[in-house]
């Protein structure tokens, strides 16, 4: 049986808009735009026959896929799909010109320095490490399901990419994301396979 996982990052916040950092420390709602990319989400995949929904414990993902739980399919939130903790930098805005402390962090990932953190937040490594349980329990662990949806956040989405796809955690930002888009991967019990990249195809 092979596995199909439909792997979504949350709708669009005013956070987003703003370029401020929210990590796993803001639990920011959605803003309009949003909701209107959960409805269209819904509307391309609402016929296919998820077994279960996996989300965050932060409110922006479950608002993402409120209208399939709306639907009764079951759902569960694990903290292993929390999005990274950015620390000290969280609710701050964050842009090229006036921030190099956090351009500098992402530049010593993309180096292999993936044990690095800002003053309070969590590492990739840290976060991989979250992520393992879940990975096992549910996409190894659960074979009667068949296909399920997950909503996380964006640089955690990319860890967990790595640990699916065997990459190292400094190639992260080869998995590139946008609010609400789609990421398709498909598991035979022995590997991983990207069936769809970055599919925004359902917002228009």
């Amino acid at each position: 049986m092979v596995k199909k996982i439909y792997l979504i990052r949350h709708g669009q916040t005013y956070f987003n808009v703003r370029g401020i950092v929210q990590g796993s420390g803001v639990d920011a709602p959605l803003n309009e735009q949003g909701f209107a990319q959960a409805a269209q989400f819904h509307s391309a995949y609402h016929d296919v026959p998820f077994d279960r929904v996996y989300i965050s414990t932060l409110m922006r993902t479950r608002q993402s896929v409120q209208p399939f739980l709306d639907a009764g399919l079951p759902h569960e939130q694990h903290r292993a799909l929390d999005e990274i903790s950015w620390g000290h930098r969280e609710g701050t805005r964050i842009t090229p010109e006036e921030d190099i402390e956090y351009h500098g962090i992402l530049k010593a990932w993309q180096r292999g320095e993936t044990h690095l953190a800002f003053a309070g937040g969590e590492s990739p490594e840290q976060v991989a490490a979250r992520q393992k349980p879940f990975i096992e329990e549910v996409l190894r662990g659960r074979p009667d399901e068949e296909t399920i949806l997950v909503c996380m956040h964006g640089r955690a989405m990319r860890v967990l990419l790595c640990q699916l796809l065997n990459y190292p955690l400094s190639a992260m930002d080869l998995f590139d994301h946008r609010n609400l888009c789609l990421y398709r991967v498909n598991y035979t019990g022995s590997m991983f396979s990207v069936r769809s990249y970055m599919d925004t195809q359902h917002l228009g």
